[in-house]
């Protein structure tokens, strides 16, 4: 049997594939989870138009990330910080201090795209990776300096 993909299927192919497949496999699994379509004329135009925009969004996305990857690559953010004997911090830099300096700066992004793995607890320099896109990580260069 003969079928459009709507979206990407594992193994299968990619949203827009005509693709065969048995019967049953179509009719249990594809057409019920919204997968894939049967090919006929009327669903291969439905496909293509489907196909047309989403590479149009994509393409829009992908423009939209590269300016966000670039502000963020140039970006360099400083923390002062409260600091006792023997340069220990009083506290710690987190995602939420980083999240909330950004939004000071007019940068939108999401607060669990920024991939600090661990809270800065000591002064120093670092580069903090954030998630723009699957395949889009600049890092911000982050300073912590006693105040």
């Amino acid at each position: 049997m003969d079928i459009i993909l709507l979206q990407d299927v594992d193994l299968l192919g990619t949203a827009g594939d005509i693709v065969n497949v048995k019967p049953g496999f179509a009719r249990n699994f594809l057409f019920p989870r919204g997968l894939a379509l049967r090919a006929s004329k009327r669903n291969l135009a439905i496909a293509d138009e489907r196909k047309r925009n989403s590479e149009k969004r994509r393409a829009h996305d992908m423009k939209i990330n590269l300016e966000l990857s670039d502000q963020l690559k140039d970006l360099e953010m400083t923390f002062e910080v409260q600091v006792g004997e023997e340069e220990k911090m009083f506290g710690a830099v987190t995602t939420n201090d980083i999240h909330k300096k950004l939004d000071e700066k007019g940068i939108v992004i999401e607060r669990h795209h920024i991939e600090l793995n661990e809270s800065i607890k000591a002064l120093g320099i670092y580069h903090v990776p954030v998630r723009v896109s699957a395949d889009m990580k600049p890092e911000l260069k982050v300073y912590v300096i006693k105040a």
